[in-house]
C-alpha cells in the first residue's frame, strides 16, 4: 500500500468516526477559529478557493495536503466529490501528516 493510499484510508476512518468537516461553509468557519489541525484541499479546486485556504492556513499554522483530486477526496469521504475537507481530530491529523512527510 502506498503512502497516498494510507492517507486516504486514514481520511476514510476519520470520516466514519465523524472527525472531519466537509464543504466550504463548515470548513471555513472552523479554519477561522483554528479548530482544524489538517486541511485537505483538492488539487483541481478553483483558484479562488486555493488562494483563500492557503492564506487562512498560513495565518493559523494549519497544514494543507493538496495532492488529491476532488473525486479522490469524495471517494474517501463517501460522496461523489469534495473540494475541501477539514480533519478535526489531532491524533488522526498527526498520523496523516506523518505519512505525508514519509512520502517526500
Amino acid at each position: 500500500m502506498t503512502g497516498r493510499e494510507k492517507i486516504l484510508n486514514l481520511l476514510g476512518i476519520a470520516y466514519r468516526a465523524r472527525k472531519v468537516l466537509c464543504g466550504d461553509f463548515a470548513v471555513s468557519a472552523y479554519v477561522q477559529k483554528s479548530k482544524v489541525p489538517l486541511l485537505f484541499l483538492a488539487s483541481d479546486s478553483g483558484k479562488d478557493n486555493r488562494e483563500k485556504y492557503r492564506h487562512w492556513c498560513a495565518q493559523k499554522n494549519i497544514t494543507i495536503i493538496d495532492i488529491y483530486t476532488k473525486e479522490e477526496l469524495g471517494r474517501a469521504a463517501g460522496n461523489k466529490y469534495h473540494v475541501v475537507i477539514g480533519v478535526t481530530d489531532a491524533g488522526l491529523a498527526r498520523a496523516m501528516r506523518k505519512e505525508r512527510q514519509a512520502m517526500v
